[in-house]
């Protein structure tokens, strides 16, 4: 369930609540009779027992605690040198760490609400400096604690600044989501979402992101009645930087096919159009192949990405490697193309470097020699299933660590 699904599901829980006390408000004002207060009272807890309740998993709450506390602490404090300060005593070297983290906070929020956060934290302080102002006296033999009365007061206004703050960044946040939901639904239309079938090839494909958008590219596209154009690239990084990358890589792809390019000289194109419009510390690794249905035969270049796997019909392996660097690093490079047969049975598994480069908590990488395995020992599952297979099998390795790149798999297989 995405976060878009889970929110819209929580505020229908909360329409629903709402509508229930409004009925109730209006059937005594009509003067009828309506149920009593410890109906209304059991309706009113049962609801938001069912909205804070629902789809409440235990991996969830084991995630929400050991997952993304730990990254969120990570994620703002990334840039603390934290090593520094083990050479320093204690009561320097916490009251430093402690001032770095609020610099790490307040420096992500804009100078209004900057203020405001170094305001609830020094209203925190304040009260808590009052809390320990504790009096212990002695009254006819017994010992009488007193608290200044000033400490709540301080207290509750840092609560409500620090929730108002959270309800600010919250909204900031739904409204950027809303924008990242539409823009996966466009990058989702980029590419083929249903099989593809053409004179005895099948071709079956997957694409999970990492965050909602993400930077790997894959494309099946028709070149005349016989040959059939695969790609499969991975922008470098993710997130919405690695979208826009994808997008242009799609669409420049395209065009230059449309204007009667093909195979290395192709490529050659794209890597100088990506080379003139994409950022010098970007690069993509990128597969290219056209495939003759009739023959099985399969001429392609392979500019750095991870070398496809060749699964023949009794699952021995073959791998293609690399032909040349991949592009958008070299205005002009050698592209040599290569080519391959596939033969009845046999298939081309394509796969993206998130696959191979997933960890686990112990920081262990999936990497290829897992791959490997798999592939001999399920490659001759239906190619939807052998797709979703290793996807499980990818994720389980995992375990509560959630994979940090895109993951896009190509299954092609000649009848």
């Amino acid at each position: 369930m995405t976060f878009k699904d889970e929110f819209s599901d929580m505020r229908e829980r909360l329409t629903d609540l709402a509508g229930r006390f409004r009925d109730t408000a209006r059937t005594q004002a009509q003067g009828r009779t309506g149920p009593t207060g410890r109906q209304r009272l059991d309706t009113a807890y049962w609801s938001l027992r069912d909205l804070f309740t629902k789809d409440v998993t235990r991996e969830g709450l084991r995630s929400l605690i050991h997952h993304e506390t730990r990254a969120t602490f990570h994620y703002f404090t990334r840039e603390i040198d934290f090593d520094s300060l083990n050479a320093l005593p204690w009561f320097k070297r916490y009251p430093i760490a402690f001032w770095r983290i609020f610099l790490a906070l307040a420096y992500r929020l804009s100078p209004p609400r900057r203020i405001a956060f170094a305001v609830s934290i020094l209203a925190f302080l304040l009260g808590l400096v009052e809390y320990l102002g504790i009096q212990a006296q002695s009254h006819n033999g017994k010992v009488v604690v007193t608290v200044p009365g000033n400490a709540g007061m301080w207290w509750l206004i840092s609560i409500v600044l620090l929730i108002l703050l959270l309800c600010m960044e919250l909204r900031d946040k739904l409204d950027l989501k809303s924008d990242l939901e539409i823009a996966r639904q466009i990058q989702l239309g980029l590419v083929p979402s249903e099989p593809f079938g053409q004179e005895g090839i099948t071709i079956h494909c997957y694409m999970r992101t990492a965050n909602t958008v993400g930077g790997d590219y894959y494309d099946i596209i028709e070149l005349d009645k016989e040959t059939i154009g695969i790609a499969i690239g991975d922008v470098a990084g993710k997130g919405m930087p690695a979208a826009l990358l994808m997008a242009l890589l799609q669409g420049s792809l395209r065009t230059l096919i449309s204007a009667g390019f093909r195979g290395p000289d192709l490529i050659s194109k794209l890597n100088e159009y990506l080379c003139t419009n994409i950022p010098s510390n970007s690069l993509v690794t990128f597969f290219y192949g056209e495939l003759t249905s009739a023959t099985g035969e399969i001429r392609y270049v392979n500019a750095g990405h991870n070398a496809p796997y060749v699964i023949r019909h009794d699952l021995s392996l073959e791998r293609l490697p690399s032909t040349s660097i991949p592009l958008g690093i070299e205005r002009r490079f050698s592209l040599p193309e290569s080519t391959t047969h596939l033969g009845a049975g046999d298939r081309l598994f394509l796969f993206t470097d998130g696959i191979t480069e997933a960890f686990n908590a112990g920081d262990e990488e999936y990497g290829e020699t897992r791959l490997t395995e798999f592939l001999k020992t399920r490659g001759g599952l239906p190619e939807d299933q052998l797709l979703q297979s290793l996807i499980a099998d990818v994720l389980s390795f995992c375990g509560n660590e959630k994979p940090n790149d895109d993951m896009t798999l190509m299954n092609i297989r000649r009848a």
